[in-house]
């Protein structure tokens, strides 16, 4: 897997379980991980960990995110309200790499109620090891910024 430094991680509760196991996968591929919380399984609103994620992407004080809840809607919706985040919501391991090499995708939303944690860790290595391709694709990208 290609070593990115730095990744930041946030869910809501119905993530955390998912978020927890994520997060020792890659502290055990010696990643360094930024958890924005939530710190259990009791609800909450998934806005108040998205946004300060997304702040510490743009900043560039991480390189990637990698976020969770339910359906992985919300969480993704809320992300993609910030300029310079890309979110991409995936549910299989092809789609983590076309969002990275076609969209240059930043964030990883994955829905934490249908997926395995197998599944999820396969998701994410693909997200991890995959790079923008740019070419025809730079345009593209450059276009969504409003």
């Amino acid at each position: 897997m290609k070593k990115t430094s730095l990744i930041a991680i946030a869910s809501d509760h119905a993530g955390y379980d998912l978020k927890e196991y994520i997060k020792n996968y890659l502290i055990s591929l010696d990643y360094e991980i930024k958890d924005f919380g939530t710190n259990n399984s009791e609800s909450m609103d998934y806005p108040d960990v998205i946004h300060p994620l997304c702040e510490s992407i743009k900043k560039s004080s991480y390189d990637f995110g990698i976020i969770l809840c339910g359906s992985g809607n919300g969480v993704n919706i809320t992300a993609n309200k910030h300029t310079g985040i890309r979110s991409a919501l995936c549910w299989k391991p092809e789609l983590a790499k076309l969002a990275r090499n076609h969209n240059n995708a930043n964030i990883l939303a994955l829905p934490a109620r249908f997926l395995t944690d197998i599944e999820a860790k396969e998701i994410v290595k693909e997200f991890l090891q995959s790079e923008f391709e740019g070419g025809r694709h730079i345009r593209r990208v450059e276009k969504i910024e409003l």
